[in-house]
Formats: C-alpha cells, structure tokens, sequence
C-alpha cells in the first residue's frame, strides 16, 4: 500500500501500518500545508535505508523501526 500526504501518513504512522517512509525533499520553500512530522502521537525511530541525491532532489527511504 502507497500512502501520500501528510495528513495520511501521520495516521498510518500512528496506527502503525507503516512499514516503510519515503521522502523527496526539493530545494523550493511554499510556506503553507501540513508538516509532515509535527503532530505524531509518540517518538517514531527511522533507519536510513536509501539516500538518493540528485540536482533537483533528494530522495530518502527510511525503515519504521518499531
């Protein structure tokens, strides 16, 4: 299961359906929206799986760590 935004995913996160997060950070600030991480019920550990960096982007695979 694909999960997008961040609303979502801080509910997957919080249901502990997740196995896996990735993140594709990008060098452009919008100053609006939901923060992915700032509402989680509990301290959530990440393991670094993959980094992928590019010109127009980095991409991060983290494992949930339970």
């Amino acid at each position: 299961m694909r999960v997008i935004g961040a609303y979502t995913g801080q509910r997957a996160l919080e249901a502990g359906v997740l196995d896996e997060v990735q993140i594709h950070q990008i060098p452009v600030l919008f100053g609006g929206g939901r923060r992915l991480f700032d509402v989680l019920p509990a301290r959530i550990e990440l393991k670094i799986l993959e980094v992928i960096d590019t010109p127009e982007a980095t991409h991060i695979r983290y494992r949930v760590l339970r």
